[in-house]
């Protein structure tokens, strides 16, 4: 058996640092760590909920993190993540189920995850995320059609 030429190596470590990329992102928001969850994005990185209007720039991001992260108890995991790496660029996305307590609620959600990714000195950043929601309920309703009725 030979040994993985230096491109396919390099191949390697770039898919193996995105995915820890995005691990430690879950990881910072699990533990409401807005300023490390802050770090892993580009200077003028942008994050996209969805929900509101984008976050442009790591600041921007750090102090609305500062702000939602104590409201809530978010718990993320991420799964399914596929890249496509393009020199010190790549695209990626992968899939969210979410746990979340707020307000004394359990609620349940579904997502999906569109990054953009640069290399940073030896590292990579996100460029940009944008998540998208398919559902965020609470426990006891239910995602399903139906579901609600069902329990009528």
């Amino acid at each position: 058996m030979s040994l993985p030429s230096e491109v396919a190596l390099r191949r390697l470590l770039d898919l193996e640092a995105i995915r820890d990329l995005a691990c430690r992102y879950a990881n910072c928001i699990w533990r409401r760590d807005a300023d490390g969850a802050a770090a892993l994005f580009a200077d003028d990185g942008v994050m996209d909920t969805g929900d509101r209007p984008p976050l442009v720039g790591r600041g921007a991001i750090r102090e609305a993190y500062r702000a939602i992260l104590p409201a809530s108890d978010f718990q993320p995991f991420l799964h399914n993540h596929v890249i496509d790496l393009d020199g010190d660029r790549a695209t990626g996305s992968c899939n969210l189920d979410l746990r979340v307590t707020r307000d004394g609620r359990s609620l349940i959600g579904s997502g999906t995850y569109e990054d953009r990714y640069v290399r940073a000195g030896d590292g990579w950043q996100f460029a940009s995320r944008r998540l998208t929601m398919h559902f965020l309920v609470p426990l006891r309703e239910g995602w399903a059609e139906g579901e609600k009725g069902d329990r009528e």
